[in-house]
């Protein structure tokens, strides 16, 4: 029987991701508030909002901490509660988990939760010796490891155990930049042939340019209260029924399986039993892809397919818009884009608008139950939230 809802959705927000020269995150976060608060009329930000979590990585894009009252001054809440949640790029994934617990201990009954992440100014190597901070420093770093290089062990390590194929991991692309080039605020807009997307350079063999994520900017939010306030704010809330979060090591090199993302998988089996859902109830699902092997990895710990038949699940078109579980239906971080502060409650906005019918041509028909998955560095943290529209 599906679960009761925990907290509801009225509203949702997010920027247009990509290069955005000239701008500071914190106006990136402005559009997204502002379309957030512009879906909402009978909210009234200053006086209804009783606190506000915003998801950032680091300081080292911008040299700006404390993002909280940052973000609040710039969209009118102070002096509102303001908190910065960080979990790697599960960021704002963490963010909705704060406001599900301040909501839920009464302590609230309204909650801005949000992420952002201005990155693109930064150069390339910057970028990676950024990111590279969410893994283990001793013993990662200090070697040379980046996350292209543990996520090419990870899918070294699946070949290897399960045959999964580069050609396999390139379908995760070409559908993602499928679904992406229908999406008005992606990245990249544009769709990938196969035959593009295996012969592009490679990153760090197995994986190839068009197997990783990009570098972007942006900012997501969403409106979070008590159900039973909810319809006060609009016709059509999304429920949040089931919330799950559990951590692993920081270092890969810990762990006895390289082929699974463990926390990411006891999340989902915590949200699935607090929404008193399976995987085969969900439509629409919004995966943490940043690299193409970590989508197939998560078909297998989100249980939509058997460990070892991730290849075979993108393979066969199962997770095409159309077909079993349509996900990454935003076009996912692969070609929506990968601010990583911003990533997890961009996902929940993706789900927010299949789930009122207002996703546009990437649509998916009759879609009732939807899911995040969102992990932190190589899932040292992972988030998953189901929900349900009315």
């Amino acid at each position: 029987m599906k679960g009761k809802p925990l907290v509801s959705i009225v509203s949702a927000g997010m920027s247009r991701f990509g290069k955005r020269e000239e701008l500071y995150g914190r106006e990136l976060f402005v559009e997204a508030a502002s379309e957030a608060f512009k879906r909402c009329p009978n909210l009234n930000p200053r006086e209804d909002i009783k606190a506000a979590f915003i998801g950032m990585m680091g300081e080292s894009f911008e040299h700006q901490g404390h993002t909280g009252p940052t973000a609040l001054n710039w969209i009118g809440l102070l002096p509102t509660q303001a908190f910065r949640t960080e979990g790697a790029c599960g960021s704002s994934a963490t963010a909705i988990r704060c406001g599900l617990f301040a909501i839920l201990s009464g302590l609230a009954d309204i909650a801005l939760v949000g992420g952002v992440e201005k990155m693109t100014h930064r150069a390339t190597a910057e970028v990676t010796e950024y990111l590279a901070m969410a893994c283990d420093f001793p013993f990662e770093q200090w070697n040379g490891l980046t996350f292209p290089g543990l996520f090419a062990m990870v899918a070294t390590a699946h070949m290897h155990k399960y045959g999964t194929t580069e050609e396999q991991m390139a379908l995760v692309a070409v559908k993602n930049h499928h679904h992406g080039s229908m999406n008005p605020k992606a990245h990249m807009q544009k769709e990938v042939p196969l035959e593009k997307a295996l012969s592009s350079r490679v990153i760090a063999w197995p994986l190839k340019l068009y197997d990783c994520s990009l570098i972007s900017d942006g900012a997501s939010c969403l409106i979070l209260t008590k159900p039973e306030l909810a319809k006060k704010f609009t016709d059509t809330p999304v429920h949040i029924i089931g919330s799950g979060q559990a951590s692993d090591t920081i270092g890969l090199y810990e762990r006895k399986d390289f082929t699974s993302l463990k926390a990411g998988k006891l999340a989902g089996r915590e949200a699935y039993n607090m929404a008193g859902v399976n995987p085969s109830d969900i439509n629409v699902a919004e995966v943490h892809d940043c690299f193409t092997i970590a989508e197939i990895v998560a078909y297998e710990d989100l249980g939509f397919c058997r460990p070892g038949k991730g290849g075979r699940f993108i393979e066969d078109g199962q997770s095409q818009i159309g077909g079993k579980i349509a996900t990454c239906t935003s076009g996912g971080l692969k070609s929506k884009g990968h601010p990583v502060g911003a990533t997890g409650t961009a996902q929940a906005y993706e789900v927010y608008l299949q789930l009122t019918e207002e996703a546009g041509k990437r649509q998916v028909g009759g879609a009732e139950i939807g899911l995040t998955h969102n992990v932190g560095g190589l899932g040292a943290t992972g988030v998953v939230n189901i929900y349900s529209r009315e």
